[in-house]
């Protein structure tokens, strides 16, 4: 009765300690909201502009085959397709922990057990007895297959598979991403090539425009009708208007060469349209609602699949205070002499043991690693909203920048058509001696400046409009 009593305590002990093996810590947390605001405060079009493909937005043949070099050749995309690889190998490895794993063991050697030991003793025993006795040393040779498979009762290894697969999507997403900001990147720096050649024209005809006014100028010195101020004055403004040609000659070096550190080649002229491209600009601005953001940006598709994967991480980890089932079996031959190790059944030997073991004590370091992954859980949260406020914020940004830029650039165009015609008129109302060299000076050096204006105003369009495609999503298609 006292024995029954006994067994009943210790199984109900080995229960209670079971079942708080199986207790899980509770934690903290919070759920993402994937609410987005109904328009970008423009109006509620669904048309997106990030459906175009590049080819179609980007329409100057020069541009695309830029982008298709880039696409190929950039050091950064091609480390980020090794980032892939080696997310896929991940895939393969979590995937062939929850399948068995087998193997093949083959050994040879021999034992000389001491005289005055258990062994020794007993095979001394034995070898005096009629017929009996054992090789002196003992030899053993050994072939057989082993097996061993951890159960997945809880999903842990599945849930690390599933994980491994989010990652693997993330970081192909990853890539998508960085095509996306390839493509603005060189898209950009082709459109502020193109605007520093159409200043470096507009600055060759004003340097020609000032040397006649010079040449004018010295005539009137010797016609008594100037001094020789007024033809310093001019000397100077003509040799400041040429060290700007090698200015900007220099800056269309550098933005050639950065656009080549983007191809992944080495410095080398870039091919490009001497015609201004405004494909860019026309048509109406299609930036769609806020929600297809969450479909097109790269961006946010990657910390959505960063945070599936960081859920799947505490399930594993959660799994891990639950009990784990391991099988293990092995099946083959052993014998002490060669000749007899493929005999059957005599040197046939075979196992299968099962194992349910769960930590009971000192579970710190399991209690860690969960609440590291809801901290990690949490973390994605926060981050993947802060990346759709970010790519909201970018739209709207770029949305505001495009139409006042427009409006800018309609009141600069007014000015450039003012100041083109009063060099004509300073420079007739001079000839008469009825303007001073000055005059003359202040309006070729302010129509140049605002000539300068306007090509910048519209590079920074083009440019508001690449971004605008960019922060919609397009480009990685």
């Amino acid at each position: 009765m006292y024995r029954k009593t006994f067994r009943g305590y210790i199984v109900a002990i080995c229960i209670l300690l079971l079942s708080n093996a199986c207790r899980v810590p509770a934690v903290s947390g919070r759920s993402e909201d994937r609410t987005t605001p109904a328009t970008y405060g423009v109006g509620g079009d669904t048309a997106n502009a990030a459906a175009l493909g590049r080819r179609a937005f980007f329409a100057d043949p020069y541009l695309q085959s830029l982008i298709d070099t880039a696409l190929a050749g950039n050091r950064e995309l091609n480390s980020m397709l090794q980032e892939i690889e080696i997310a896929r190998n991940e895939v393969r490895a979590r995937k062939g922990e929850y399948l068995p794993f087998a193997g093949v063991k083959a050994g040879a050697g021999f034992d000389k057990a001491g005289r005055y030991t258990l062994q020794g003793a007993t095979e001394d025993e034995i070898a005096v007895r009629p017929g009996g006795g054992t090789p002196d040393p003992l030899q053993d040779y050994l072939v057989a297959v082993n097996a061993s498979w951890e159960v997945d009762i809880w999903n842990k290894l599945h849930n690390a598979k599933k994980a491994a697969v989010s990652r693997y999507l993330s970081t192909v997403e990853g890539r998508n991403f960085v095509v996306t900001n390839l493509v603005a990147e060189i898209a950009d720096a082709y459109y502020e090539l193109q605007a520093l050649d159409k200043q470096l024209e507009i600055l060759e005809s004003n340097i020609t425009l000032q040397q006649n006014a010079l040449h004018i100028v010295r005539v009137q010195k010797e016609a008594t009708r100037v001094t020789e101020l007024a033809v310093r004055k001019f000397e100077a403004e003509v040799s400041k208007t040429q060290s700007m040609r090698y200015d900007l000659r220099q800056r269309i070096t550098e933005t050639e060469n950065r656009i080549n550190l983007l191809l992944g080649r080495y410095p080398q002229p870039i091919a490009r349209s001497r015609q201004a491209t405004d494909s860019v600009l026309s048509g109406v601005v299609q930036a769609g609602v806020p929600s297809q953001l969450l479909v097109n940006r790269p961006d946010i598709r990657q910390a959505e699949l960063d945070l599936a994967a960081a859920r799947l991480d505490v399930k594993a980890a959660r799994a891990r205070f639950f009990p784990s089932l391991d099988i293990s079996a092995s099946l083959g031959y052993q014998s002490f002499n060669p000749a007899y190790l493929l005999e059957t059944p005599k040197s046939l030997l075979y196992s299968l043991a099962g194992d349910l073991t769960a930590p009971l004590v000192n579970r710190n370091a399991i209690k860690a690693a969960y609440f590291s992954a809801n901290a990690r859980q949490i973390q994605a949260v926060y981050h993947y909203e802060q990346t759709i406020l970010n790519a909201y914020a970018e739209v709207a940004n770029q949305l505001s920048k495009i139409g006042n830029l427009e409006k800018s650039y309609e009141l600069r165009a007014s000015q450039v058509g003012a100041l083109s015609q009063s060099i004509g008129i300073a420079d007739q109302l001079f000839r008469s001696a009825h303007a001073d060299y000055m005059e003359v000076l202040m309006t070729q050096r302010d129509a140049l400046e605002s000539k300068f204006d306007l090509v910048e105003t519209r590079q920074r369009q083009m440019a508001s409009m690449v971004d605008l495609y960019r922060a919609l999503g397009g480009g990685w298609r």
